[in-house]
């Protein structure tokens, strides 16, 4: 049966903090509610041995998104909604040559006849443990296929709310669906960890991603039939924390790559020992300015893996064509 997706797109995987920008997301959140950042970490740093003592065993990549809640319900964050986190968005202060590297490396491949020849497209994708709508909410945005972090509710289902939402009006009052004044947020919808970001990366490999009814990021789908293989893939972060998605995409024969803000000693070694070990295949300063170590390194292996697309297609084609008729002697 013929591959229902043309294998043709590549597909740029970022982290965020501390791969595109240069701080951590929250400090707008912090700044915003004149909140002591420093004293927040600490607290959330502290929560396992916290909640450990009462034999409760937590999460300590996604804990900080329940410390954010307590904050709100304890007046803190007051009026904490989805709109503000995404107002935050606009202070966030991307690495040099961003987010116009995004276009450019879009440009390079989606721009070049040789690829256009053969449909070649590049897409971006974001995949944070920080807050999506902040990411939503930035100057990286508009140049971005698909965003994956944490995510807030507002609003939670009530009990019986299902009725309400079938139509049934006089099983429950609708007006009890409406969302109380002020917003804010009240539950969490999502929570990306280290290890569950390898989960996006099999839903832009399969394609559940573009298709949600049709595929589930589960199904059992020939790596010939995936609309992104993995050695079309690049994933671009800063550290330890990111090892499961490098680790899959190493595996799988993908290309990764580590940055490091310029002149920090402590944070080149860090990703100096992730290349020692394998665990990266490059790494580079975090500036994406034009001809800069980072900016050649990604483009190129961008070109690599579309010549590596066009001399598959171009096999594909001598190999579907028969021989031409000749005269007999």
């Amino acid at each position: 049966m013929k591959s229902p997706f043309e294998q043709n797109i590549i597909a740029m995987v970022w982290d965020c903090d501390k791969t595109l920008i240069s701080s951590y997301m929250q400090e707008p959140l912090f700044k915003h509610f004149n909140i002591d950042g420093g004293k927040f970490w600490q607290e959330v740093n502290a929560l396992k041995s916290y909640y450990g003592k009462q034999g409760i065993t937590i999460n300590s990549d996604t804990s900080y998104l329940n410390h954010i809640l307590t904050y709100v319900k304890a007046g803190l964050f007051r009026g904490l909604d989805n709109a503000l986190l995404r107002e935050f968005g606009k202070e966030l202060k991307f690495y040099p040559g961003l987010p116009q590297f995004f276009g450019e490396v879009k440009s390079l491949i989606n721009d070049d006849e040789k690829y256009k020849a053969f449909d070649i497209r590049l897409e971006h994708y974001v995949v944070s443990t920080g807050f999506a709508e902040t990411i939503r909410g930035s100057a990286i945005a508009p140049f971005v296929d698909g965003i994956y972090g944490c995510e807030f509710i507002e609003t939670p289902a009530k009990p019986g709310y299902l009725d309400a939402f079938n139509g049934d009006s006089s099983a429950i009052d609708v007006a009890a669906c409406v969302p109380e004044v002020p917003r804010e947020i009240s539950q969490i919808a999502s929570a990306l960890d280290n290890t569950s970001k390898t989960r996006y990366l099999f839903e832009i490999n399969k394609g559940s991603n573009k298709y949600p009814e049709t595929i589930d990021v589960n199904s059992s789908i020939a790596r010939e039939s995936r609309r992104v293989p993995f050695e079309n893939m690049i994933y671009i972060a800063d550290g330890p924390s990111d090892v499961p998605a490098f680790s899959i995409l190493n595996y799988n024969g993908g290309s990764t790559f580590a940055v490091y803000p310029k002149g920090d000693v402590k944070a080149f070694r860090q990703v100096d020992a992730l290349r020692r070990d394998n665990r990266v295949q490059m790494f580079g300063e975090a500036d994406y300015e034009t001809a800069s170590q980072s900016w050649l390194w990604l483009t190129e292996k961008v070109r690599a893996i579309a010549d590596s697309i066009v001399e598959r297609k171009q096999a594909a084609i001598r190999n579907s064509a028969g021989a031409p008729p000749t005269h007999l002697n």
